[in-house]
This record gives C-alpha cells, structure tokens and sequence, in this order.
C-alpha cells in the first residue's frame, strides 16, 4: 500500500506543477500563439499522466498502448490541420 502512496503524490506533485505553469503562462508577454501553444501542450501532458498512472496504462501489454495512442495521433492530425489553416 505504501508504494500506491507514494505513487499518487509523485503524480499529485506532476500535477501541481504543471498546473501552475498553466496558471502563469497566460501572463507571459508573448504572442498569442506561443501561449495557446504551451497551453495546449500543458493540457495534453496533463491527460497523459492522468491516464498512464489512474487508467492504469502504465501496466497494460504494449499492443494495448499501442490502441491508446490512436485517438492521440487523431488529435495531433487535427491539430496541424487547424494550425494549416490558420498560417494559410
């Protein structure tokens, strides 16, 4: 039980972290983009260790890693479209 412990505060403090980085990008004197950018990042860094640690994927077989990481390749596709688009 301990080692779940010190599991869930090493993933508490990742969180932590990344979450006041994501409360002090907005006031960086940036462009825009640079920001949203980072944000979008901290985001998905965010959901990532989410569900490595709490869905458990850190334990699963790799061909179901693999199956997990489809939607994020989606993600990523979508997002230089939107990026394409935009610079257009």
């Amino acid at each position: 039980k301990s080692s779940h412990r010190k599991g869930y505060f090493i993933v508490f403090a990742v969180l932590a972290i990344l979450t006041i980085l994501e409360l002090a990008i907005p006031s960086l004197d940036v462009k825009y983009f640079y920001r949203a950018s980072s944000l979008t990042l901290l985001a998905f860094a965010k959901a990532f260790v989410v569900a490595y640690y709490y869905m458990h994927l850190n334990e699963e077989t790799a061909w179901l890693k693999f199956i997990a990481i489809i939607p994020i390749s989606a993600g990523f596709y979508a997002a230089v479209l939107i990026l394409e688009t935009i610079f257009r």
